[in-house]
């Protein structure tokens, strides 16, 4: 059962968690890590670009010259692929890039990414982020105090707004609830930084 220290937004150490095995310590499953991370990208996608056929370019519907005896190539149409302002040929339409997966799989590829952080030395523990104003620097001080890299996700137990509002302005840091966490987000941080209470939360989701 893996046993991390709890932190204070000073960098102190104030005690001691142990996480579940079945969240935080089972073996990562690379294949579903990716998976999931593809799927997550694929489904960011609008897919929503479009290009013009040469049957919906405007004009060209006349013949460009007579089929025989010009001594040019033939042509039935200036709106042809080959020609200036001509249609696309084979471009792009609007289509759906969303693919699914099932829920084994989806929570699989979260413990793997939990673990893979608890296994890493990745996870710090923070046993509660507050603040009384607005101010960015309270919280690039916390995350100085912690030892925090430059890519961080902050895991919040609840919304709270002036701490959300004051990581905002910090480079490379990205805050969510321990009930919107995705594999990605956790994946594409160098350090993961979970309020104890948010790590417990997810605990009693994913156990």
């Amino acid at each position: 059962m893996p046993n991390l220290k709890v932190v204070d937004m000073n960098g102190a150490e104030v005690g001691s968690i142990e996480l579940a095995d079945s969240v935080y310590g089972v073996e990562p499953n690379a294949a579903v890590l990716h998976a999931s991370v593809r799927a997550y990208l694929l489904n960011q996608r609008q897919g929503t670009q479009s290009t013009l056929t040469r049957t919906e370019v405007s004009g060209g519907g006349r013949k460009p010259w007579k089929q025989k005896g010009t001594g040019r190539a033939r042509q039935g149409s200036t709106r042809a692929p080959q020609w200036y302002h001509g249609g696309v040929a084979l471009g792009p339409k609007p289509r759906t890039y969303k693919i699914a997966l099932n829920k084994k799989t989806k929570k699989l590829a979260m413990l793997s990414a939990l673990s893979s952080k608890v296994a890493s030395g990745e996870m710090i523990v923070v046993d509660q982020i507050t603040t009384d104003a607005y101010k960015t620097k309270t919280m690039v001080n916390m995350l100085a105090a912690v030892g925090a890299g430059k890519k961080t996700l902050v895991v919040l137990s609840e919304n709270d707004e002036k701490v959300i509002k004051s990581f905002a302005n910090i480079p490379g840091v990205k805050t969510t609830q321990a009930g919107t966490i995705n594999v990605y987000d956790i994946l594409n941080c160098n350090s993961f930084v979970v309020v104890s209470d948010a790590a417990k939360k997810i605990e009693e989701v994913y156990a």
